[in-house]
């Protein structure tokens, strides 16, 4: 799942280590534009609905969070 999500974070912003990045939004590698085109391809692509109790920085600041957010989703 992991590897999926970098794949779509490089997607919307090449030329981050998003493996090792812990500050995604709170570091502004992605604006406001960017996390909700990041949503709608989560969205899609792991079948899950993403809603506004979800969208806080915390779910969002490193890929192991993304990761996270998404398996309490699917559950």
């Amino acid at each position: 799942m992991e590897e999926k999500i970098i794949e779509i974070l490089n997607e919307i912003k090449s030329g981050v280590d998003y493996r090792n990045e812990k500050g995604i939004v709170d570091n502004g590698v992605l604006h406001s534009f960017d996390i909700i085109t990041l949503v709608r391809k989560l969205s899609d692509e792991f079948d899950v609905e993403i809603t506004a109790a979800e969208l806080l920085p915390e779910n969002f600041n490193s890929v192991e969070a993304i990761a996270e957010m998404i398996e309490d989703l699917e559950d």
